[in-house]
């Protein structure tokens, strides 16, 4: 990151002649045709969810062949015939879906962007570290620093007035021992974000900006991220996500970097964690 905010420049500007020459650089304005903007969106969403579909079909399968196996179980024995197996290990198994998916859908990603620009698919992933920071440093970090306390008002904030109880007497599951409060305190802060990030504001923000440009873009991909997020209480998970959804494609958008957001997601999630199981 370049302190000298004086060189830095935003996502697509630069000098006349690197970004006549390289179309990726180029900040496109979007398109007014309706069409264009359908098509845009549909295959925007249409990668999202066949990526992470096939990421958790593939890692369901897996890990359940995987687990059946390993504990001497035909893993093609009916549901009838199936032993039960116990609540801890059934545990154990759901995360190890949620693991192995993040980590397949990180791969499946990064795959296509290779497979589709050999050349420069950290730029089309915004990976690389070739250009300069388009926000400065201290604002950045000002940014990283605050934004716990705003993530935590809102999500509490709205599941009172929802009337969800969001984190109410939570704790930790008693059959937790310290490596797996390791474990799954890694995968919330590192894995989960890392994995996210190279979906939604890594391909699924430049197929949208390639056709729409960075404003349909930052709000396509933070509306998409927030719905992601429904669950059996309804809408109050993805309202509670959407300054975050925000916030992290105004990040990709001003910084021209993946990285910034990776760091926001990961920290906002660990905020929360501490928040909640804080001893009241």
């Amino acid at each position: 990151m370049k302190p000298d905010h004086a060189a830095t420049v935003p996502e697509g500007m630069g000098d006349p002649a690197s970004v006549a020459a390289d179309p990726q650089l180029r900040d496109r304005p979007p398109s007014r045709g309706l069409a264009n903007i359908a098509s845009g969106l549909g295959l925007m969403i249409a990668f999202g969810i066949l990526s992470l579909g096939a990421a958790s079909l593939l890692a369901l399968v897996i890990v359940r062949v995987g687990f059946d196996l390993w504990y001497g179980i035909d893993p093609f024995l009916p549901p009838s015939r199936r032993p039960f197996v116990g609540m801890v290990q059934l545990a154990h198994r759901a995360f190890a879906v949620d693991v192995l998916r993040q980590v397949l859908l990180a791969a499946f990603v990064i795959a296509w962007a290779w497979r589709r620009d050999r050349a420069a698919w950290r730029r089309r992933l915004a990976l690389d570290r070739e250009k300069p920071n388009g926000v400065r440093p201290v604002v950045l970090l000002s940014v990283l620093l605050l934004w716990p306390i705003v993530h935590i008002a809102w999500v509490t904030g709205t599941a009172e007035l929802m009337g969800g109880g969001f984190g109410r007497n939570m704790r930790l599951s008693p059959f937790m021992d310290r490596t797996a409060v390791i474990s799954w305190l890694l995968y919330l802060t590192i894995l989960a974000p890392l994995a996210e990030e190279l979906l939604v504001r890594g391909e699924m923000y430049h197929l949208a900006r390639e056709r729409l440009g960075p404003v349909w873009a930052v709000t396509a991909t933070a509306l998409v991220f927030a719905l992601a997020h429904i669950s059996s209480f309804g809408l109050a998970r993805p309202i509670s996500l959407l300054p975050l959804a925000f916030a992290l494609g105004l990040l990709r958008w001003r910084t021209g970097r993946l990285w910034p957001c990776i760091a926001l997601h990961g920290w906002s999630n660990l905020a929360l964690v501490v928040y909640l199981l804080w001893p009241q």
